[in-house]
């Protein structure tokens, strides 16, 4: 059987992942005294499985979403992939590397960035960390002056260089990590919640400035989010975790497509010229809301367009809008869904 860096290699992938597993053994035991004292003799255990037999891949220049509720085992895969935890079982390939083995070629061509964790020295400014991970990851000082140049204009850091990182905002904050992790201009990019926090001007910052650096090297990028905007803002596709399994792995529009098969109508009604009863807009759709003239309905996406001719024949209409329903909507259904039914959607690994 070939090895995963020769798969990697023949399918022109960055990362494989193949049957991957994590599992943790955690101590159980009740509250009070006598179960404290008993402890020390004995304990039980449990096994929680983290990640439970994943597989994917991505190819080079790729920015995949990768998303789940809180526990689905996002981060935990991160850390696998990044080599800060090792597997219980399953094999990984990253650039050809096994990520556990922390080999210096691997370390440098890989950055992690998570927004609830900071490599900053929290009492110096941002810059003296930076130069500190010049030593690190043995930037020559030519391209790291080029890099630094690029990061701080980009990310417009001026003012923030000299600035104590205890005295910077969290948006502030985690413009200067990103400048930090991508100083030795990695090739593969985990970003875990990197807009976690942050206002939504800050935000929007961050996903261009992803998407710029994405164009501009073209850099594999792994992104965990819970803010939807992010992932619609920068991946074609996504991959859905729950429970530590994959219950889908492809297209964004196609997961809109195939399991949220409605559009949402919303419309603004002439002023005071509302229908009175709530029933009339059966005869139409679902009603979602109406509220101030402004009302929300879902029909079935092969319907749209004859609801709305409908709607706008039949009533004094002032505005309308078609939407396909939210990300996180979609994503709702996928993670309420029996696995089974209808089955997870994987993408072949090579």
């Amino acid at each position: 059987m070939a090895s995963l860096v020769d798969a990697a290699e023949d399918a022109a992938v960055q990362i494989v992942v193949r049957d991957l597993r994590k599992h943790y053994r955690v101590p159980q035991r009740e509250a009070g005294l006598r179960a404290s004292v008993a402890s020390l003799f004995w304990r039980r255990h449990r096994i929680v499985q983290a990640v439970d037999g994943i597989s994917f891949s991505l190819a080079p220049g790729e920015i995949v979403g990768f998303l789940g509720p809180n526990g689905a085992g996002k981060t935990t895969t991160l850390k696998i992939l990044s080599g800060l935890l090792y597997p219980t079982a399953g094999e990984v390939s990253v650039l050809g590397f096994v990520p556990w083995r922390r080999d210096r070629a691997f370390l440098r061509s890989i950055a992690l960035v998570m927004g609830q964790r900071s490599q900053l020295l929290w009492d110096i400014p941002a810059i003296d960390t930076f130069h500190l991970n010049r030593t690190i990851y043995e930037i020559p000082e030519p391209r790291f002056r080029e890099t630094l140049d690029e990061l701080v204009e980009l990310l417009d850091l001026k003012d923030l260089l000299t600035k104590p990182v205890r005295q910077l905002s969290l948006g502030e904050r985690m413009k200067c990590e990103l400048a930090a992790s991508l100083l030795h201009r990695p090739s593969i990019l985990f970003l875990d919640e990197p807009t976690l926090g942050v206002d939504v001007t800050m935000q929007a910052r961050i996903r261009r400035f992803v998407a710029d650096h994405n164009r501009r090297t073209g850099a594999t990028v792994l992104l965990t989010s819970h803010y939807m905007a992010d992932v619609a803002a920068l991946c074609n596709r996504v991959i859905v975790i729950h429970h530590g399994r994959i219950l889908y792995d492809g297209g964004l529009s196609d997961l809109t497509a195939r399991l949220a098969p409605f559009k949402t109508i919303r419309l603004d009604m002439e002023p005071g010229r509302q229908p009175a009863d709530p029933h009339t807009w059966r005869r139409y759709g679902t009603l979602l809301s109406a509220r101030n003239g402004k009302v929300s309905l879902r029909v079935p996406k092969h319907e749209a367009a004859a609801v709305v001719a409908r709607l706008l024949s039949d009533l004094p209409i002032s505005d309308l809008t078609v939407e396909d329903p939210p990300v996180e909507e979609v994503i709702d259904l996928v993670l309420r869904n029996d696995p089974a039914d209808p089955a997870p959607v994987s993408r072949p690994t090579g």
